[in-house]
């Protein structure tokens, strides 16, 4: 018969090992979850929009700030990519109309810990459906997103290194860097398009920031690149250079990832398994304020506007290779 002493301390043992066992229950979960582990660019996040909430496999929440509030997200069954539900986000009016510096968004993000060193590649597998009616004005609509973290109290205000955007019913991406004077002697842009081997590039020496452009969809024509009215050779492109026309269907999108300020920068862009374009050179931002990290975000961003605007996404991953977030024989024909 057991004396009740021993029976507390079996209790208590019982107890401390229940305890620890949950404790690497939980530890498995974050690990195989991708909120664990020392290098936030080798982690694996998925997120099919399955279960009515943001998967904690993914690192994604949508952000509730002053901006936001013109956004709202559902989880919808109804037309999904893959499996049975996507993700909806939709802006409405929000700012006074023809309000000034006021933009409306309806943007997941990744969270901080899952953040990726600047300077490091990532691969990012998105598929987006335009929701109809598909805006055809000419006004700035942005739906996908990579920028550097900027520490609070930093001077200016930087743009996106990466960005998927569209502009009068044409969707067309950029990529942004430090200014650099073009070399003397280079031409100008005819209808919008540069000679062989030099980029159009908006030159903006008042941010010392400069814009290139790196692809356009159907239906661009020489109008939509009024600002791109300069050509650089600081960015080597690869591929044919053309997104798909700005319809309500799916696509999917692979992104590869890799900042360089000082010129050795790389990103990749296909879309439904066939390159897009290569970017090599100048890539994202370098100066005083600028965090140490590089982050995703996606969703309908716009300035003021008085409709309504919708995008559907579905299938998120993203990961250390191309193989762990795409089909093999997508990232073969990458040489990945």
């Amino acid at each position: 018969m057991s004396s009740p002493d021993f029976s507390l301390r079996a209790a208590a043992l019982r107890r401390m090992a229940c305890v620890f066992a949950l404790g690497l229950l939980a530890g498995g979960i974050l690990t195989q979850a991708g909120m664990a582990g020392p290098d936030p660019a080798a982690r694996l996040l998925r997120d099919g929009f399955e279960g009515g909430a943001f998967s904690p496999r993914s690192g994604l929440y949508y952000r509730d700030n002053a901006e936001q509030r013109a956004g709202s997200y559902r989880f919808v069954q109804e037309g999904a990519r893959a499996g049975k539900s996507a993700l909806e986000l939709t802006v409405v009016p929000h700012c006074a109309p023809g309000a000034l510096r006021c933009s409306e968004r309806a943007e997941v993000w990744q969270d901080t810990r899952n953040r990726v060193p600047y300077e490091e590649g990532v691969w990012t597998a998105l598929s987006m459906r335009l929701g109809a009616p598909v805006p055809q004005d000419d006004h700035r609509y942005v739906m996908m997103q990579w920028k550097r973290e900027i520490r609070p109290g930093a001077e200016g205000d930087f743009s996106p290194f990466l960005a998927l955007r569209m502009r009068a019913g044409v969707l067309f991406a950029t990529i942004e860097s430090n200014y650099h004077p073009p070399r003397p002697g280079l031409p100008r842009p005819e209808k919008g398009q540069c000679p062989r081997g030099l980029v159009p590039v908006w030159l903006r020496p008042d941010t010392g920031q400069m814009r290139f452009l790196v692809a356009v969809g159907a239906g661009w024509r020489p109008e939509l690149a009024r600002e791109f009215d300069r050509c650089s050779d600081a960015l080597r492109l690869s591929g044919p250079g053309f997104l798909p026309a700005a319809r309500p269907v799916w696509h999917d999108y692979l992104f590869y990832t890799r900042p360089g300020p000082g010129g050795e920068g790389q990103i990749e862009l296909v879309v439904d398994g066939r390159r897009v374009v290569r970017a090599e050179g100048v890539i994202g931002a370098a100066g005083a304020g600028l965090g140490p990290h590089q982050y995703f975000k996606f969703g309908p961003y716009r300035d003021a506007h008085q409709s309504r605007w919708t995008l559907y996404f579905d299938s998120f991953a993203r990961g250390p290779a191309c193989r762990a977030v795409a089909p093999a024989a997508v990232c073969a024909g990458l040489g990945e």
